[in-house]
């Protein structure tokens, strides 16, 4: 029997995995971070009454009732086909292809009559379309 005592080792810490597996977390960490709030400058933008600019020569109000009649800038149009709809918004367009056609449509409107108003300004060469809402608040459900 060997009761000689052994020299004991020291146990060793490999740090080179630990620092391996902290670069790889560091690396995924600033790909997946998005710095675009801290890159921003700090700005005052002006302030402006909305009312003030907004550009009514250039609007074309075309109303959709929910019996599918028409009305443009609230002169009534007397048919309902794309071509009289077409001449009565060539007529409405004051500012020719700049003007801003502003579709209000009923509720209950057919979509085929807001599909016949955009296709109207289409063959009018009139490209700027929007359409008006009303506010939750002001729809006045009981």
């Amino acid at each position: 029997m060997n009761f000689r005592p052994r020299p004991k080792e020291e146990p060793e810490i490999n740090l080179i995995p630990f620092i391996d597996v902290l670069l790889v977390i560091l690396i995924f960490l600033m790909l997946s971070t998005t710095y675009s709030k801290f890159t921003e400058l700090q700005l005052r933008l002006p302030v402006a009454d909305t009312e003030a600019q907004r550009d009514y020569p250039k609007e074309v109000l075309v109303s959709v009732s929910s019996e599918g009649t028409y009305s443009v800038n609230k002169v009534p149009v007397l048919g309902r086909t794309v071509a009289e709809l077409a001449d009565a918004l060539q007529a409405g367009a004051k500012a020719g292809k700049d003007s801003v056609i502003i579709i209000y449509a009923d509720a209950a409107a057919r979509h085929q009559s807001v599909i016949t108003v955009m296709e109207a300004a289409r063959r009018v060469g009139l490209t700027q379309i929007t359409f008006a809402t009303q506010s939750s608040s002001g729809a006045g459900g009981d």
